[in-house]
């Protein structure tokens, strides 16, 4: 039996991670520690788990791997705690909010024989995969261009929180669309040129809501990146991810989540999409569990987490100087 363990809740995706983990036969989610004592518990109680009064504790029970759902500030601390613990270790997205913190928790995990994994979900759309299959058989032939977005509703408390999350939507979203692109081509970032908005979707949340990249890649191929949070709330799910290809053999447009029955009824005042397909939250932590279970290096690792960071504060700092950043790849 694979014992994991969750390392806080913040994060919406713990409750989807949670419940994957139910699925998974062999795997035993042992229990959940939050920050908010009253919070984690009534989670605890909600999933069927039992929920400990620290993060020492949890990790004490002999655990064969840890999911971090914290705050994007807290990753390093649980992260370097977990390490000395257990020996696969499952952080969310972005890896930290900025990267000392994302080469020191590279370097602890290293130190203490750990393997740490950084959750990017979209690899595991069946779109998407499908997507990687054409392009590593050179279906386009050379690609020219590419269109991306990743448009959600505004999560509002601590990712509102630049002390706790590093930043609005821009680094919410780009370090998932630049995680995804690094995987499909196996290639790096080499400049970034970006516009930033702060509170123009959402006045006063006091954090950047609305960012356009434009971006090259070492293939030679160049890109733009919408990462918003401007999805109204009347939108039917959270939001959408999609990737437009320009290439010598063809274009192709794929929308990662487009697995759904779309309602529209009088009887309901937003239209209504039904979600089929398959559970990406799912493969996610699928991948997490056979990893242990195998003992096969994580599929997405910790470099990639930082390469993914990288990116998105140089999108800052192209917002804030006016002018294109260079980036080094490899």
């Amino acid at each position: 039996m694979i014992k994991i363990g969750i390392l806080s809740i913040a994060h919406g995706h713990a409750g989807s991670f949670a419940a994957a983990l139910r699925q998974i036969d062999g795997v035993e989610l042992t229990g959940v520690w939050h920050e908010e004592t009253e919070h984690g518990q009534t989670f605890a109680e909600r999933i069927g788990t039992r929920f400990f009064a620290s993060a020492e504790e949890l990790l004490a029970q002999q655990l064969d791997g840890v999911i971090i759902c914290s705050d994007t500030s807290q990753h390093r601390p649980l992260t370097e705690l977990a390490a000395r613990h257990t020996r696969h270790i499952l952080c969310d997205k972005p890896i930290s909010t900025n990267l000392e913190d994302a080469q020191a928790m590279i370097d602890t995990c290293a130190a203490q024989n750990a393997k740490l994994q950084i959750a990017g979900q979209v690899r595991f759309s069946p779109a998407i995969k499908c997507l990687k299959q054409m392009l590593d058989a050179q279906s386009l032939g050379r690609v020219y261009s590419l269109k991306t977005s990743k448009r959600g509703k505004s999560p509002g408390g601590w990712f509102a929180d630049k002390q706790c999350s590093g930043g609005g939507a821009v680094i919410d979203h780009t370090v998932d669309m630049i995680d995804l692109l690094r995987w499909l081509w196996n290639t790096e970032v080499t400049e970034v040129y970006a516009e930033v908005g702060f509170d123009l979707l959402h006045p006063g949340l006091g954090i950047d809501d609305e960012g356009m990249l434009s971006f090259a890649l070492a293939t030679g191929a160049y890109g733009t990146l919408e990462a918003s949070w401007s999805r109204p709330e009347a939108y039917p799910g959270w939001g959408d991810i999609t990737i437009e290809i320009v290439g010598e053999r063809g274009i192709i447009r794929v929308e990662a989540y487009n697995q759904r029955l779309e309602l529209y009824s009088n009887l309901a005042k937003n239209a209504q999409w039904v979600l089929l397909g398959s559970n990406i939250a799912l493969g996610q932590v699928g991948d997490f569990t056979e990893m242990i279970a195998t003992g096969s290096p994580p599929s997405s690792t910790g470099y990639d987490g930082m390469k993914a960071l990288e990116v998105a504060l140089a999108a800052y700092r192209s917002s804030e100087t006016g002018q294109p950043v260079r980036l080094v790849a490899g």
